[in-house]
């Protein structure tokens, strides 16, 4: 969700054609935020397909050193799409107020 009020856009999960960052504002409801929310979900979902391939190339004495390097380089562009994914969704829950001590939180 995109709080229009505070100004703050939503980090998408790709960058322009220069590299820098993509900001998404709205309400979250239309047809890019559906798009962003695929991509982040495929995503997530290659980064576990990953660490199950990390967990068995581990496990096996045959592997070698460019095949390390390779699965090392792919473990890095995954780690930067997740980073990117949790700054986007830290980011909008503090604009909510969702966010850790925020007033959704109860209190005890």
């Amino acid at each position: 969700m995109i709080d229009q009020r505070s100004g703050v856009g939503r980090l998408l999960p790709w960058a322009s054609p220069e590299g820098k960052p993509c900001y998404l504002f709205g309400d979250g409801t239309g047809y890019v935020s559906r798009y962003a929310d695929n991509v982040e979900g495929v995503q997530l979902d290659m980064a576990d397909e990953l660490l199950d391939h990390v967990a068995d190339m581990a496990g096996d004495q045959e592997v070698t050193s460019v095949q390390l390097r390779y699965v090392v380089a792919r473990l890095a562009e995954s780690l930067r799409d997740l980073h990117r994914i949790a700054r986007s969704r830290g980011a909008r829950l503090d604009a909510c107020g969702c966010g850790a001590g925020g007033p959704d939180q109860s209190e005890t």
